[in-house]
């Protein structure tokens, strides 16, 4: 027999806008706007080809045809939770999968995970190098992200956005590193360009400039001496807005 194809995100919505009678509360439970709560409502109308809600004096209000069909939705939603918990039961707990940097990856993530490995022994590891790849198709774990304030993601903040200008020990010269991640104050032109943090930080420990790089980032070089910071973490960066 032919499934009927289900709007689901859209049922989803109507399900949150008959829970709060309101588009506005519903955009806020579900992140999204109150246009495109009218707009998925609209559309699940005309894929239906009945009309679930009417407006009131009073406000919003269910129409008989949007009340026969919630009972039976909700029960359908509660069944995907429950079949999403039962795939998600026989998932190894100690396999995950990490997408990160490599640059941070290599100067702060590696040393701690080998820590807590030590501790947790049988503890497995799968690291993906593009920290913007789809949590669903790489089934990420967890995703580690060098960016100045979370915007519309959701997660743990590891530190501060700090930046700091830094150099090999002693450098005394007037060269600069550009990455893509850092602008370089204004009116300064780069003698280095590079692709990525950690090519900034290897060639400033190398004596080729200076780089404006994530405290976190060069921290532990920092402590090793490999490098110095020459302006910053808490003043101003050389003209470049304080992060």
């Amino acid at each position: 027999m032919k499934r009927t194809h289900l709007p689901l995100n859209a049922l989803r919505v109507y399900d949150a806008a008959a829970r709060h009678l309101s588009f506005t509360r519903a955009a806020d439970e579900l992140a999204v706007t109150p246009a495109a709560v009218g707009q998925q409502i609209r559309a699940l109308e005309d894929h239906l080809g009945t009309v679930l809600f009417r407006r009131t004096s009073k406000g919003l209000e269910l129409t008989e045809e949007g009340c026969a069909g919630l009972e039976p939705l909700r029960e359908g939603f509660l069944k995907f939770e429950e079949s999403v918990q039962n795939m998600q039961a026989g998932q190894a707990s100690d396999r995950y999968t990490i997408a990160a940097p490599r640059e941070f990856y290599a100067q702060w993530l590696s040393h701690r995970l080998a820590a807590f490995r030590a501790e947790s022994a049988g503890v497995r590891y799968q690291l993906v190098e593009n920290e913007n790849a789809d949590f669903t198709e790489a089934n990420l774990d967890v995703a580690i992200r060098l960016v100045d304030g979370p915007g519309d993601l959701e997660g743990v903040e590891l530190a501060p956005a700090r930046r700091v200008v830094i150099a090999q020990p002693g450098y005394n010269g007037d060269d600069w590193i550009d990455w893509p991640g850092a602008p370089l104050p204004e009116g300064v032109e780069a003698t280095v360009s590079v692709g990525n943090a950690g090519q900034a930080l290897s060639s400033a420990t190398a004596g080729l400039g200076k780089a404006v790089l994530p405290y976190l980032l060069v921290e532990e070089s920092i402590e090793a001496g490999k490098v110095e910071v020459l302006e910053g973490p808490d003043v101003p960066v050389l003209g470049v807005p304080d992060q």
